[in-house]
C-alpha cells in the first residue's frame, strides 16, 4: 500500500503542475444557437482545457492534454470568420514518470455562411507534429483545404450538435495523406440547471497515396460519455471512453487503441 500511495503521489504532482500551466484555451467550432442580428467584431470565443489518462499497453502513451482557443473575429450576420489555435501534448513514461514525447499544433482559419439552421464553412488548417526530447530532423505536417457543415438539432430537452468536415491535403511533409473526412456528433441532456449528461461519437478517415508507404485508407474514431457540471463562468466535463488514433506516433504509421478517462473545462 505505501508503494501504491507513493506512486499516485508522484504521478499527481506533475499533473497538478500541468493543470496550473494550462491557463487559457478553446473548444472546436460548434453551431451558434442564437447568431447575432447585426455585424460585430470579436463576437465569440471558446476555450478548452483537457487532461485524460490513457489505458494503453504502449509506454509512450499514458496522458493526453489539450489547450485550445477558438475565436469569431467577425460575424457578418449571414456568416462568420473564425480562427482556431490548438496544442495537444501526448505523454508516456519511457524516460521518466511524466514524459512529454510529442506535440501537435493545429492552426485554422474559416469563413462561413448560414442557411437557416445549417452553417456551411470554407476551412484551411495547418497541422504540425513534433517529437519532444527526441532526435528528429524530419518535418511532419500537412495543410488541408476543404469544407464544413454545422447544425444543432433539438431533440426534446436534449440537443445534438453535428459537425462534418471533408478536405484535401494541399501540402504535406512525411505523411502520405491525400484527403481527410471527419464527422463529430455531440449530444447533451440537462438534468438540472447545474448538471447534465453528454455523449460524443467521432469518426475520421484519411485517404492515402499507396506509393509512399504501401498502405490503404486509415480510419480512427472515438466514443465517450460523461457528466457536465455548469459553473458561473465555465463548465467541467468528466468523461470516459475508447478510441482508435490514426498514426498515434508520428514516425510509426500505425494506429493505436486505448480506453481513457479525464476532464475538460469549457466556457
Amino acid at each position: 500500500m505505501p508503494d501504491v500511495v507513493g506512486s499516485v503521489g508522484r504521478r499527481a504532482s506533475p499533473i497538478a503542475c500541468l493543470i496550473l500551466a494550462l491557463a487559457s484555451a478553446a473548444s472546436a467550432q460548434e453551431p451558434l444557437t442564437h447568431p447575432p442580428s447585426s455585424p460585430g467584431f470579436l463576437t465569440r470565443y471558446d476555450f478548452l482545457v483537457l487532461l485524460a489518462g490513457l489505458d494503453s499497453n504502449d509506454n509512450r502513451f499514458s496522458w493526453d492534454a489539450h489547450v485550445s482557443g477558438d475565436l469569431d473575429v467577425v460575424d457578418y450576420v449571414v456568416g462568420r470568420a473564425s480562427v482556431l489555435a490548438d496544442y495537444e501534448v501526448l505523454m508516456g513514461n519511457e524516460q521518466q514518470l511524466f514524459d512529454p514525447n510529442q506535440g501537435i499544433y493545429t492552426l485554422e482559419v474559416s469563413g462561413s455562411f448560414r442557411a437557416g439552421p445549417t452553417e456551411f464553412a470554407a476551412v484551411f488548417d495547418h497541422v504540425s507534429r513534433h517529437l519532444s526530447d527526441r532526435a528528429n530532423r524530419r518535418g511532419i505536417g500537412m495543410n488541408v483545404m476543404g469544407g464544413r457543415v454545422l447544425r444543432r438539432i433539438p431533440v426534446g430537452a436534449s440537443t445534438l450538435d453535428l459537425r462534418a468536415d471533408v478536405g484535401w491535403v494541399v501540402r504535406r511533409s512525411f505523411v502520405d495523406y491525400t484527403w481527410r473526412a471527419r464527422i463529430d456528433l455531440v449530444a447533451r441532456r440537462p438534468l438540472t440547471p447545474r448538471f447534465g449528461l453528454l455523449g460524443r461519437a467521432f469518426g475520421e478517415t484519411y485517404g492515402v497515396n499507396p506509393m509512399i508507404a504501401g498502405r490503404e485508407e486509415q480510419r480512427g474514431g472515438r466514443l465517450e460519455g460523461g457528466l457536465r457540471i455548469s459553473g458561473q463562468a465555465a463548465a467541467l466535463e468528466l468523461f470516459a471512453g475508447y478510441e482508435q488514433v490514426v498514426d498515434a506516433y508520428p514516425l510509426d504509421r500505425l494506429p493505436r487503441r486505448w480506453a481513457f478517462g479525464g476532464f475538460r473545462v469549457v466556457n
